[in-house]
């Protein structure tokens, strides 16, 4: 049996009621805010995860990844408009729906052009909302060449964008601004790219200047520190929480391999209370890290042992399908995102039935310790959390009939994974459940 105490919310910000994040990457606004109203909101979704609202490149081409090199810190680009991003922030928050942006503030773009908002860029390191001595190009104006030098890591350039001086008041004070404009409009968190390319002061320094959020709480902020051998993810605590990608490996490894294995998941993570978990990402589902959409029911069955399992606040990942690693979103002629269409070129993993279902059980649960972890044969687990609810999971390509032991009070239960087409009965504290392969049971009390 493994017992996980229930996560501690972090000192430096609050998660929202319902933890479980919705990460919309490359939605347009028109098309996240209506998510928002008809399935995040009912499905019990407690906040929404976009891209970055910036005014950013214009990729001829369209790669995906040119919203990552800002203009300026204007709202309008690639998404939508000001006033669409302001629509689709009420809308959320009026389905109560929290909005978390991707905040892009260790650098601004790379390649002079045109924005998808018309701004004319000449040169790299002189956008409209900054100057040349606001960059590192003084002391470091070149790219990154030595990984495991932390000193070069926040100074040196990543992959050529041009490093701000994140250390300087005046560009902290542009920083806090730009977000603060968001918060202005309903914002109520960030994902920090690129973070451990600022140094962790610095970015304490800038959320210190974060307004508060509509509802008087700090921002929720956290933070992609990348793997590698320069920093530590407990250097940011002090300003966040940070993406595990810890977390993610492990699901990985044990999905493809047995899941079994998962019955002592736990060594080797980032603490509950200073972390985000996530199955896959957009960077990481492009470079053959964590598992995909291509992975089927496997990444689905992931993604419902992320939402039962008793951890840090959980992200389901939903993007573009894609054969390029550069690919762009559905977009129009002119390279602006069109609506999302999950028939059509999109993988909208956070309407599935069995993670909208796990969504309504994590919620149900709330903070009951894991028990009852058993695994009866290969790639099946099942767990409890305590005498809320219980899940099990069959990994194999063959149906499984199982029985397991659980604390759920005698009765019989509907399989929220089905929108309850099957029950399962409890008695004298077993449960017979028969599981389809690639299959999920899941009741809870209530």
């Amino acid at each position: 049996m493994v017992a996980v105490p229930a996560s501690a919310e972090p000192s430096t910000s609050a998660a929202a009621e319902g933890d479980v994040i919705a990460n919309l990457w490359a939605w347009n606004w028109r098309s996240v805010a209506a998510e928002c109203t008809d399935v995040l909101g009912p499905a019990g979704y407690g906040a929404v995860w976009v891209a970055p609202p910036a005014e950013s490149f214009a990729h001829p081409d369209g790669a995906w990844w040119d919203i990552y090199q800002p203009y300026s810190y204007e709202l309008s680009g690639r998404f939508g408009t000001q006033d669409d991003f302001a629509a689709m922030a009420d809308a959320c928050n009026a389905a109560g729906v929290k909005v978390y942006t991707d905040a892009v503030i260790n650098h601004t773009a790379a390649q002079p052009g045109t924005s998808y908002g018309g701004t004319q860029l000449t040169d790299k390191y002189a956008p409209p909302m900054y100057e040349r001595a606001d960059y590192n190009v003084d002391i470091c104006n070149r790219t990154i060449s030595n990984w495991n030098d932390t000193w070069e890591v926040q100074n040196c350039e990543l992959l050529g964008l041009p490093d701000l001086k994140t250390g300087n008041a005046d560009v902290q004070a542009s920083i806090a601004g730009y977000l603060n404009s968001q918060i202005a409009l309903g914002v109520s968190g960030f994902r920090v790219d690129a973070a451990k390319h600022i140094p962790a002061g610095d970015l304490e320094a800038i959320v210190g200047q974060l307004d508060a959020t509509a509802d008087g709480s700090a921002p929720f902020v956290f933070h992609e520190v990348f793997p590698g051998a320069t920093l530590q993810p407990d250097e940011y605590y002090g300003s966040g929480r940070v993406l595990d990608f810890t977390y993610a490996d492990q699901l990985k490894a044990a999905f493809q391999g047995d899941i079994a294995s998962l019955a002592d998941f736990g060594p080797g993570l980032l603490p509950a209370e200073n972390s985000v978990s996530f199955v896959t990402n957009h960077d990481t589902e492009r470079d053959g890290r964590h598992l995909t959409y291509r992975d089927g029911d496997t990444a689905v069955l992931a993604n419902v042992f992320q939402l039962g399992w008793n951890h840090s606040a959980p992200t389901v990942y939903a993007g573009f399908e894609f054969e390029g690693r550069d690919d762009s979103p559905p977009a129009d002629g002119s390279g602006f995102v069109t609506d999302t269409d999950c028939s059509n070129g999109w993988y909208c993993l956070n309407r599935d039935p069995r993670v909208t279902g796990m969504v309504a059980w994590h919620n149900a649960v709330g903070g009951a310790e894991v028990s009852d972890v058993q695994s009866p044969q290969g790639n099946v687990l099942g767990f409890g959390r305590g005498a809320s609810g219980f899940v099990a999971i069959n990994n194999g390509a063959e149906a499984v009939s199982a029985e397991f032991t659980t604390a759920v009070p005698d009765g019989t239960y509907c399989n929220v994974l089905d929108e309850c087409a099957t029950e399962v009965t409890v008695a004298g504290g077993r449960v017979a459940i028969e599981l389809p392969a690639k299959s999920a049971v899941a009741f809870h009390v209530g």
